[in-house]
């Protein structure tokens, strides 16, 4: 009897498998959850196996049907945390049990933020540039502040880099001085550029958790850059977003939409009326549009007060500016005729 025991203690023994698991998809700790939660219920659901988890590998040790069905588990978790970007106690549940998990979403959600908020399409022009997105290689977005335009744009390039149907995203900027100059920022080069560049960092970080923001900027995978940085390359495998284009001078702006390489989608986004060049400098945007205007492939959204989507007080904001500068110009184009008509009444006079 005792012999029996032993040889059923052995083959059990010659069953038990070890084996790694790579967490490459996802930030670590949403996944894990708070305190650990969710590797926590993960543990009492393969009660059978002996998990330990280190960084993003996860070592698994038991029976190879259980771990095989603890390997499938952890495909389905990773591929919901790495859509919704968050996973609650009951998404663990229905899949281990395989079931859908619910939270699933319908088919207007771009992609779902930090907090596993839906970001969506908010206004019919918001929707035209979605649509736009998958027909065109290069789309150029033009509208008011808080109109969306940017924030949706980089919505479009952090699902492709999910869908990985690109392995990269290039944001950058003209970095043009908006009345200070950037001898007055502390710092070297870097410290003086970067506050150019944070509305595109605050854009991400309401999309990619904090961990996995920084993996991919460590290792190039998102890259933030001013637009002078872009000359000399060719960008494949992208989606390349030129923010605030309206302020880049007519070569800057041919130097970026010639950087476009193979299988890639260029979004810019500008604002007409908030060109801070010189007087004398043509903007590079006003000359592109006017350009391209002809050119196959190439789509235009033109985005207006209607499509803003920030605090109502910021529509008001742009209508009383626009009207003030409707009056502005009445008054300037009045005062002139005013001049050419006393000039003209002089020569008679004379």
């Amino acid at each position: 009897m005792s012999n029996f025991v032993a040889l059923n203690i052995s083959l059990r023994k010659d069953r038990m498998i070890e084996r790694n698991i790579i967490l490459d998809e996802v930030d670590l700790a949403t996944f894990y959850g708070v305190g650990n939660n969710n590797l926590q219920l993960l543990k009492a659901l393969f009660s059978k196996l002996r998990i330990v988890a280190r960084g993003n590998v996860m070592k698994v040790m038991g029976e190879e049907d259980e771990l095989q069905r603890f390997e499938e588990a952890v495909r389905k978790m990773q591929k919901f945390c790495s859509e919704f970007n968050s996973i609650k106690e009951e998404n663990i549940i229905d899949i281990v049990n395989g079931q859908k998990p619910s939270g699933q979403t319908d088919g207007n959600v771009i992609v779902y933020g930090v907090t596993g908020r839906p970001i969506v399409p908010r206004s019919l022009n918001q929707q035209k540039l979605v649509n736009d997105y998958a027909t065109s290689d290069m789309l150029f977005a033009i509208g008011p502040a808080g109109s969306g335009k940017t924030y949706t744009a980089i919505a479009l390039a952090v699902k492709a880099l999910k869908n990985r149907e690109v392995k990269r995203i290039v944001l950058c900027r003209p970095a043009v001085e908006a009345g200070e100059k950037l001898g007055f920022l502390p710092g070297d080069m870097r410290d003086k550029i970067d506050p150019f560049l944070q509305p595109l960092y605050d854009a991400l970080q309401d999309m990619i958790p904090p961990g996995k923001l920084k993996d991919y900027m460590d290792l190039n995978v998102i890259q933030i850059a001013p637009l002078a940085f872009m000359r000399g390359r060719t960008l494949n495998d992208a989606v390349v977003i030129l923010d605030e284009a309206q302020n880049t001078t007519p070569q800057q702006i041919k130097m970026f939409l010639t950087r476009m390489g193979w299988n890639t989608k260029m979004i810019v986004t500008g604002d007409l009326t908030q060109i801070d060049l010189p007087p004398t400098q043509t903007s590079g945007l006003v000359q592109a549009l006017e350009v391209l205007k002809s050119v196959e492939g190439i789509s235009v959204i033109r985005m207006t007060k209607k499509d803003i989507v920030r605090h109502k007080l910021v529509t008001r904001i742009v209508e009383a500016y626009d009207s003030y500068d409707q009056k502005r110009k009445l008054a300037v184009n009045g005062s002139r005729q005013t001049k050419r008509n006393q000039d003209r009444e002089n020569k008679e006079y004379e």
